[in-house]
């Protein structure tokens, strides 16, 4: 990384405050999707009898369950009708009144979401007719939801999710592999808590909001097959243990398709989306002086790449003497060579800072909407990082080789150093990624 001359002429004030304008601006786009906002108003009226079912997962499966519940109570619903479990991620816990809250493994499933993920089965099996199901799902759902199907023991499900993380696989693909191998994703949810009414909320976290991406479609029509799945593993080069093998050569494993009768009184409802977040996004950044340049919510490719594209953009904006800010969503992968530590965000930052080399007027901000940007699964890791002009030549004072942090995939070791990791803890819902370049 070259430190650009011009970098000294920085002022502090001039660097902070466009850290702060690009903070302003993410915050505007979590906040567009916060359950407790984009909830409420369209849940059902409760049911004439029955109960009310309430089964939610994901980072922000607390959260939603606890916008349920309370909205529930003030229409005056008993407590003693709302029954149901959320499972979210370590961290991500919320009270929720009569709902009970387990948090569990991300992205790594643990035993205590195959715990919790039985409970959610014995839930759904108990509906009747008269009951209501809300299925509130949100991204992570796929890890917390788990139960792994035939003899497939959860260490075996654990090293596969790793293998797929660690193959630059897409959240797609990973998915269709998911869905052989569990006993609620895929749709098998709804098959089980047939004939009830179920209605599914969804807070999107995929490219497209497809429904049957969205925590590997627990309650619709699964549209892939055992075949897409072994073409995954092919593709990637995968070794997989006979149990699971057995499971994706198995007919009688098939997920339910569109048309199955399980569907016949099910819903589903894409509550907050990747899109709308960025449109919020582009809205506080007006509000701050800046042309929003939108490159889309679904951005998809390796980190390194993208970064590099969205570089010669501000690069370009910069020479046209633009005031712009370049947004993004949209979730990117990374293909893991080294040994270090990071996620898409973090790593998407580091290729950024190296591309733009020190530009004077030039800063970014880069990070997951959920609170946490790859990380060992704590809820204090980091979520995306902070790139500005003083960033080369910081970097060099303290002897920090950017090129080198990259190519070992460290890029949470390179910004630690910097103290420029965003960590704002959970958010308690999430759409993916959101990329800031603000060009002065």
């Amino acid at each position: 990384m070259t430190a650009s001359r011009d970098a000294a002429t920085a002022t502090p004030r001039a660097v902070a405050e466009r850290r702060a304008a690009a903070e302003r601006i993410l915050a505007a786009a979590i906040a567009r999707a916060h359950p407790a906002i984009c909830l409420p108003p369209r849940l059902p009226a409760p049911p004439a009898d029955g109960r009310i079912v309430v089964l939610a997962t994901g980072k922000a499966g607390a959260s939603m369950a606890a916008a349920a519940a309370a909205h529930y109570a003030q229409a005056g619903v008993s407590p003693e009708r709302i029954v149901g479990l959320a499972v979210c991620r370590h961290g991500y816990g919320a009270e929720a009144g009569p709902i009970r809250v387990v948090e569990a493994g991300h992205p790594v499933p643990d035993e205590a979401g195959v715990a919790a993920t039985r409970e959610t089965l014995r839930l759904a099996e108990s509906a009747g007719a008269d009951d209501l199901v809300l299925a509130l799902i949100s991204g992570g759902g796929s890890a917390n939801w788990i139960a792994p199907a035939g003899d497939l023991t959860l260490a075996e499900k654990q090293a596969i999710t790793k293998a797929l993380l660690r193959s630059g696989a897409t959240i797609g693909e990973i998915n269709c592999v998911r869905k052989r191998l569990s006993r609620i994703k895929g749709g098998r949810l709804a098959a089980l808590a047939a004939p009830a009414r179920l209605e599914a909320f969804a807070i999107s976290d995929v490219p497209g909001d497809d429904p049957a991406t969205i925590a590997s479609g627990p309650t619709v029509p699964d549209p892939t097959t055992s075949a897409d799945a072994r073409a995954v593993i092919a593709k990637y080069a995968l070794t997989l243990p006979d149990a699971a093998r057995r499971l994706l050569d198995d007919p009688a494993n098939e997920t339910p398709k569109p048309g199955d009768p399980c569907f016949a009184r099910t819903r589903f409802t894409v509550i907050a989306r990747p899109a709308e977040a960025i449109a919020a996004a582009a809205e506080a950044a007006r509000a701050e002086g800046y042309e929003p340049m939108v490159l889309g919510a679904d951005v998809e490719g390796e980190a390194r790449d993208v970064a590099r594209a969205h570089a010669r953009l501000a690069l370009e904006a910069k020479r046209a003497g633009r005031r712009v800010a370049i947004l993004s969503g949209g979730e990117l992968t990374v293909t893991i060579r080294g040994q270090g530590r990071g996620g898409p965000n973090q790593e998407y930052a580091l290729a950024l800072a190296l591309a733009l080399e020190g530009t004077p007027g030039i800063a970014a901000l880069s990070a997951d909407t959920d609170g946490t940007d790859g990380g060992r699964g704590a809820a204090t890791d980091p979520a995306g990082a902070f790139v500005d002009e003083t960033t080369p030549a910081r970097a060099a004072t303290i002897g920090l080789d950017a090129a080198l942090y990259l190519e070992q995939n460290d890029s949470t070791g390179f910004f630690e150093a910097l103290s420029d990791l965003h960590s704002p803890g959970p958010t308690r819902t999430n759409v993916n990624d959101c990329r800031i370049i603000l060009v002065d």
